[in-house]
């Protein structure tokens, strides 16, 4: 399974309107080599490092047709809506959150990298859409993109391959791993199998082992 880079994006720190927070969301499209090392692309900022960037979130891949679903939802932002606005590195079309799996390795351009967990939407997309309620539906719906950790430095470009080298977990798509862990009340199991899983961010992994174990300490009407 593989497809083409269709665009690499980085991006310095910007105030965020309205009320000029940093962020690193207003990314520009870059056509030759970029390096990418453990910390992502050569030249990318990230405004917040307790919620973006570094090793487990090296690079936020996001597939360009949720573009058309968030322009159907908002369509008053239509023109808006195009690749990068969301602050991706990665642009694709093909791969989504249904067809990627949690510990997937990808080789693009020469660089390997392993899928660590989904993207979690917050607060700054409603910013950057200029529209309430953006980050929500993003999350419900399960367009939320998601990340990479650096196995092997090398260089991407726009239109290098993006190819699927290995799946340890061919059971655990993205989609699947973000319904579990969103339901109201989770199965306990299902978050401890999700937490084993290889390659998933250990932040993430211990985070779902915890949950998971104040479930089975607090069943339902207790």
């Amino acid at each position: 399974m593989h497809t083409l880079i269709d665009h690499v994006f980085v991006g310095a720190l910007r105030p965020l309107p309205p009320e000029g927070q940093l962020t690193g969301m207003f990314k520009q499209p870059v056509e030759g080599p970029v390096a990418v090392t453990a910390e992502g692309l050569a030249g990318d900022r990230q405004a917040d490092r307790r919620y973006h960037g570094g090793a487990e979130k090296a690079l936020h891949h996001f597939p360009v047709e949720h573009y058309a679903r968030l322009a159907l939802r908002y369509p008053e932002r239509a023109a808006l809506l195009q690749a990068g606005v969301l602050g991706e590195n990665l642009s694709t079309r093909g791969w989504t959150e249904e067809s990627v799996c949690i510990g997937d390795l990808f080789r693009i351009g020469t660089a390997l990298v392993q899928l660590s967990q989904p993207r979690r939407p917050c607060w700054k997309i409603d910013h950057r859409l200029d529209s309430e309620g953006a980050s929500l539906f993003v999350a419900q719906e399960g367009i939320t993109g998601w990340y990479y950790r650096v196995r092997e430095a090398g260089t991407i470009a726009e239109g290098d391959a993006f190819e699927l080298v290995e799946r340890p977990n061919p059971e655990l798509s993205v989609a699947t791993y973000w319904r579990a862990t969103q339901a109201h009340r989770p199965d306990a199991a299902a978050l401890r199998a999700i937490s084993a899983a290889v390659g998933l961010a250990p932040a993430q992994a211990r985070r779902l082992a915890e949950r998971a174990a104040w479930l089975e300490n607090n069943p339902p009407g207790n």
